[in-house]
């Protein structure tokens, strides 16, 4: 076993949680100098992987400032999952392998990924035997409080004696997606039957959110998804509730984003900045007029003159 960086890590443990096509390195890097403790990668298909890997191999490169970073996969396949880890442990020498049980969206689910695999007991189990198998990188697993007829209690009894290292809790169903009230209740349960790293994951978007969730439930720490969105200060918001940020420095934040987006991507990152554009403008005065600037953005010269540079 490769040294586990999981129990080295002082608690509460804030992570990034892994967004398809959104936590990507230029942000993540970014997230990582406001104080997030663990970084994940986008979510990568273990099958694409298996049978053309070179352009998902791309998609999970880092740089050593992101460290400690976990690559997350999703699939349904055990053998796609061995390979998959073998492969990365090789080429990409991250620090952790994520397994998603959690992912909610169809074009996931209808491949037996995600969601629909934390419903499939036999096979979810067969999948982490097939990942411990293959990889010497400590094993977490991001998961719902419940997932057709198979409740989180379910799913922790099932694997309760693999080395997985961490777990994640979505604190919401499968049928909920991102919508509705976090379990609280169901989070707190799951120490009944994981001994290793809890974090809690879903409607965390300020201080007193974090606090709450912390004592009510009593894990190590969150995992701060879409809350990041726009707010990759986010995580210093949290461990600091004196912290504030101007609106000059949000800007070159953005400005920051989209600099590395472009040295990364061409003008493919440009493109793609145009979402987060907008998320970092919501909430301020004008943002509807400045959304209509930003969606149309096709050069680094367009987006610091958007952003009043």
């Amino acid at each position: 076993m490769a040294k586990n960086f999981w129990r080295k890590l002082k608690t509460p443990i804030l992570a990034m949680a892994p967004l398809a096509g959104l936590t990507d390195s230029p942000f993540r890097i970014l997230v990582k100098k406001y104080g997030a403790d663990v970084l994940y990668s986008e979510m990568a298909s273990a099958t694409a992987l298996f049978y053309n890997p070179e352009e998902t191999l791309k998609l999970l490169q880092f740089t050593s400032s992101e460290r400690p970073y976990v690559v997350q996969l999703f699939g349904s396949k055990p053998e796609h999952f061995a390979a998959a880890v073998r492969i990365i442990e090789k080429k990409i020498k991250p620090d952790g392998i994520d397994i998603n049980f959690g992912c909610p969206v169809k074009k996931v689910t209808k491949q037996g990924a995600g969601s629909a695999l934390m419903a499939n007991l036999p096979n979810s189990r067969a999948v982490l035997e097939a990942v411990l198998k293959n990889t010497k990188l400590p094993v977490s697993i991001k998961v719902r409080t419940q997932s057709g007829k198979v409740k989180l209690k379910d799913f922790l009894q099932n694997i309760a004696d693999l080395p997985i290292s961490a777990l994640m809790i979505h604190g919401r169903t499968l049928a909920q997606g991102f919508n509705g009230e976090i379990d609280l209740k169901a989070i707190r349960e799951a120490r009944q039957y994981f001994s290793g790293i809890i974090l809690a994951n879903g409607g965390i978007h300020n201080y007193d959110d974090l606090a709450k969730v912390l004592s009510e439930t009593g894990v190590d720490g969150a995992g701060i998804g879409r809350g990041a969105l726009g707010r990759p200060w986010i995580f210093r918001e949290l461990k600091d509730s004196k912290f504030k940020i101007s609106p000059e420095q949000i800007s070159r934040l953005a400005f920051r984003q989209a600099q590395l987006m472009f040295k990364q991507k061409g003008r493919a990152g440009i493109l793609e900045m145009r979402q987060h554009l907008c998320w970092y403008v919501n909430g301020l005065a004008g943002a509807k007029k400045l959304r209509a600037r930003m969606v149309r953005v096709e050069s680094l010269a367009d987006i610091k003159k958007v952003l009043s540079l």
